[in-house]
């Protein structure tokens, strides 16, 4: 069984935010990917991306990316993207550098004890913050 990444209360939180839109991509009533975008003050936050783990590296995650990007840069209100990342899963970041984002160097600590996030296998996971500028490649 997957790690937990949210629960109802997050996503019902995320789909109610008079600020922010969740995009999703589905096939026949299955849901296979979304994300959260969420407009706060100078950047849009980008979040809750997930893709379904069949269909990773099959490009599904690249298209839901950039209509986000899409729908981001439409609004005009938000020139950067901000999200966080694990620090330790370097693959994953080095993907999203592939599409524009860049390390900050700016960190935050893991929820060690909040279970929404999973129960984590390490004691040194901490979030790096990523932005990017849309329409940067």
């Amino acid at each position: 069984m997957p790690d937990q990444r949210t629960d109802a209360e997050g996503v019902t939180a995320a789909l109610g935010h008079p600020d922010g839109v969740v995009l999703v991509a589905e096939r026949d009533g299955e849901l296979l990917a979304c994300c959260q975008l969420e407009h706060r003050g100078d950047r849009a936050y980008f979040g809750m991306f997930s893709v379904l783990p069949g269909l990773q590296d099959g490009g599904l995650g690249r298209a839901v990316l950039a209509e986000a990007e899409r729908v981001a840069a439409g609004s005009g209100a938000c020139p950067r993207w901000e999200m966080t990342v694990i620090e330790q899963r370097a693959d994953l970041i080095a993907w999203y550098e592939r599409r524009g984002f860049r390390r900050t160097g700016v960190y935050t600590p893991f929820p060690y004890g909040d279970e929404r996030f999973g129960i984590p296998l390490r004691p040194d996971l901490r979030f790096e913050t990523l932005t990017k500028v849309l329409g940067e490649a």
